[in-house]
């Protein structure tokens, strides 16, 4: 693969046959569109068949058009590859310290701006009067879950969570009206989880969404929290979109604590307080 594919393709447009120069024209008009499209999205937007868009990355001595996105991801990134996006190789521990930090901030006000308090209202409905509440995810999405299990069992509602794709698609099958799953998927893209929710949703499941707007996992939700973020975890290790969605389920669980009332917070002091004996005595200041 060279260094940089975008020069690359720009130097063998004259070689092209005719379909293959539509492809290669859509990729330089929007190349950063190019490596969010599925290969149906570019080949209609070429007007081309699929079957032409794979040749044409082929061309470029890639596998296919998923290993071509990936490249043409690289290729466009800026920081470390595989690392982050807001560093760089020769930064000191002062600056990729403060500059990870910085993006974390970034990341959460972006999800100020775009997580929509509508959406939130309408699963804290759902996981209010849920009769069990499962929580699903993969990869770097699986300690979100834990963290949501972490704080939703101190309802009263009977919560698991699971990272097992098998417990993931046996769950969703045995699920009914009622039950609420939570699938947690940054790029909505995991097939499994996509199946999951479908699965779900036949039982006559609920299946709130934490994931990318307009992503195959939110088409198959019956209510989804989308989260933008600035992050394409493709290239780069997954951080500020972790922390996002850690963040709505922060938002979520409050939610649920505010609609139980006042009579409540009894029961949350009375969990705190079991507690006490495993601590040390806080030092005085």
């Amino acid at each position: 693969m060279p260094s940089n594919i975008m020069k690359q393709i720009s130097a063998d447009l004259e070689s092209l046959n005719r379909s293959e120069r539509k492809v290669a024209e859509v990729i330089l008009a929007d190349p950063q569109a190019a490596t969010r499209s599925s290969i149906a999205v570019l080949a209609r937007a070429a007007q081309v068949s699929e079957p032409t868009v794979n040749r044409f990355c082929k061309r470029f001595n890639t596998a296919g058009f998923p290993d071509f996105k990936l490249h043409l991801a690289q290729a466009l990134a800026h920081g470390v590859p595989y690392v982050s996006r807001s560093v760089e190789p020769d930064d000191d521990s002062e600056s990729y310290t403060n500059k990870i930090i910085d993006a974390t901030i970034a990341a959460l006000v972006t999800a100020k701006k775009t997580v929509d308090p509508q959406m939130i209202n309408l699963a804290v409905d759902q996981l209010i009067q849920a009769k069990q509440i499962m929580f699903f995810g993969l990869g770097a999405s699986w300690p979100v879950a834990q963290d949501a299990q972490h704080k939703f069992f101190r309802f009263n509602i009977p919560v698991v969570a699971y990272d097992d794709v098998l417990m993931q698609r046996m769950t969703a099958a045995a699920s009914s009206t009622g039950d609420v799953i939570v699938i947690i998927s940054y790029t909505g893209r995991t097939r499994e989880l996509v199946d999951v929710a479908e699965l779900a949703r036949a039982s006559g499941a609920t299946v709130v969404g934490i994931t990318a707007p307009n992503s195959p996992l939110a088409q198959h939700c019956s209510i989804v929290v989308e989260v933008d973020a600035p992050e394409d975890t493709d290239v780069y290790m997954p951080m500020t979109s972790r922390i996002m969605h850690l963040t709505v389920i922060d938002i979520l669980a409050t939610g649920v604590t505010l609609r139980r009332g006042p009579d409540f917070l009894k029961h949350l002091k009375g969990i705190k307080d079991s507690l006490k004996e495993t601590r040390y005595p806080a030092k005085k200041v």
